[in-house]
């Protein structure tokens, strides 16, 4: 027998694709499809369930037929998702009662208004779920689609309607509806979920008038989630690993221990810490979530997140509105051709300022220019915020957490410029750990899948992985640094 394989199924916001895996670690092949978002109203975001479901499985057989894989040679699947997008469906029919409601979906605001509305109910919901009660997380969403929906509710208190997030509703179409299941890194994103007692909420799901056998059976990240059984893909293969996409990336980036540390540089910067046993509650904005752990991990591990708004989006602004440069590329090259900014600082503050300010009124501003500012400052400029802005975050995340980071795993498109990991290591004083495969996200659901699968023996294995990333140091004088931070404080203070 050749060769054998995992295969990630990494559903994102706007693609799907999958992902080949061997035993090194190394993805031989990825095949993605993309599919639309839909915008019925300003604010409102949807995605269409069955095109989901179509450019998953359309990347699936074209890989399987690519590489001509079976259940003989691919040990396991792993799936890791979007979070938050809520999908209510019939499980008889298999058709789901709507489009689904995207993470990014605005509208329930008002039923979070409503029903979160005094600090006794969102102490509570913080208390139980680490999180603060936002229209983000699924609860409200579940909570529409049943008022909004003719007979909706009628037909999901006579337990004829069922809810998941897109893993639940991959597993449910991959297994020939056989597995209504999640894991808790997902359950723990919907606002319902006990992340203390491991298990759905009366109290809550009360609260949002949820019955609750609509709610999947939650499983260990790591563990078995049924087998294929769907018309034109391979048959037999077992599901073995499940987990939201930032907690896939925080397991692919081998964030074992507490105190271990992702952040992915995206259009904005998601920040992920795990904390071990302790569901610290954020003082600092941040959310408390469920961390995926292998399959033999003896207790539940949590991880504090919080989230930068605009970060890759900067570099793109610098791009196409303000044409200063042609390619993202280029502003590594710019910053290197100045010593400094020249005193030039950027606040990215485009819809307010996140963790830890919390200032939805807050503007974004250039300030410090002189009639000697050029491009060039102004590009070191837009890259040292993103590493400014982390920086924030990762302070926050210790004094909730308290403790201090070790070192800082890094993946998304901005992780590789070497500039603004090196520049993050100053401003952090800490070490920056860059994989050579910064798909961490697809990564992590192979890991979670492969060690239930036994196709790695344990954490060891893959830690072993990543003996080739790359390190960048703090070299930075820290008196230096010291005075850098000062001025992006007063930068700061300017945009509120």
């Amino acid at each position: 027998m050749g060769e054998k394989y995992i295969v990630a199924l990494d559903q994102g916001t706007t693609s799907s694709r999958a992902v080949l895996v061997d035993h090194a670690g190394r993805m031989v092949d990825c095949v993605q499809h993309t599919y639309p978002q839909i915008y019925p109203k300003p604010g409102w975001v949807e995605h269409n369930p069955q095109e989901i479901l179509y450019s998953q499985l359309g990347s699936l057989t074209e890989l399987a037929s690519r590489h001509s894989l079976t259940a003989d040679n691919v040990a396991a699947i792993g799936i890791d998702n979007q979070r938050e997008t809520t999908i209510v469906w019939d499980p008889t029919t298999g058709e789901p009662i709507r489009n689904a409601i995207v993470w990014q979906c605005r509208r329930t605001t008002p039923i979070i208004d409503e029903l979160c509305s005094t600090p006794e109910v969102r102490r509570m919901v913080q208390r139980k779920t680490g999180l603060l009660p936002d229209a983000y997380f699924s609860a409200s969403k579940i909570k529409w689609l049943l008022d909004n929906v003719d007979g909706a509710r009628e037909r999901a208190e006579a337990g004829e309607l069922v809810f998941g997030t897109v893993d639940t509703w991959l597993v449910w179409v991959l297994t020939g509806g056989l597995v209504h299941a999640t894991d808790p890194t997902n359950a723990s994103r919907t606002m319902l979920y006990n992340i203390h007692e491991g298990r759905w909420d009366q109290e809550l799901l009360d609260l949002f008038g949820i019955p609750a056998s609509m709610m999947p059976e939650v499983r260990p990240s790591a563990s078995f989630f049924g087998e294929t059984s769907y018309p034109g893909i391979p048959v037999g293969i077992p599901i073995r690993g499940v987990a939201g996409d930032q907690q896939s990336a925080l397991f692919g980036q081998c964030c074992f221990e507490p105190g271990q540390a992702k952040n992915t540089y995206g259009t904005g910067c998601f920040l992920l810490m795990n904390t071990g046993e302790q569901a610290p509650v954020s003082k600092n904005n941040l959310v408390t979530t469920i961390a995926a752990t292998p399959p033999d991990a003896p207790h539940v591990q949590y991880a504090l997140e919080g989230s930068v708004f605009v970060a890759g989006a900067l570099i793109q602004w610098l791009r196409d509105e303000m044409h200063l440069v042609r390619t993202a590329e280029e502003t590594e090259f710019l910053a290197r051709s100045v010593p400094d900014t020249g005193g030039v600082y950027i606040v990215p503050a485009f819809t307010g300022l996140g963790a830890p300010y919390w200032k939805p009124d807050a503007r974004g501003i250039i300030c410090g220019i002189t009639r000697g500012t050029t491009p060039a400052h102004v590009a070191r400029a837009a890259l040292e915020a993103l590493a400014y802005q982390t920086y924030d975050l990762v302070r926050a995340m210790e004094a909730d957490a308290g403790v201090t980071l070790r070192d800082l795993n890094v993946d998304g498109g901005a992780s590789r410029n070497d500039f603004l990991m090196q520049f993050q290591a100053d401003v952090l004083r800490a070490s920056i750990r860059r994989p050579q495969n910064i798909e961490t996200t697809s990564l992590g659901a192979a890991y979670l899948a492969g060690l239930a699968s036994g196709f790695w023996s344990g954490t060891q294995d893959l830690l072993a992985l990543r003996s080739s990333d790359d390190v960048f140091r703090p070299t930075m004088d820290e008196d230096d640094v010291a005075g850098l931070l000062a001025g992006w404080k007063d930068a700061i203070r300017r945009s509120m």
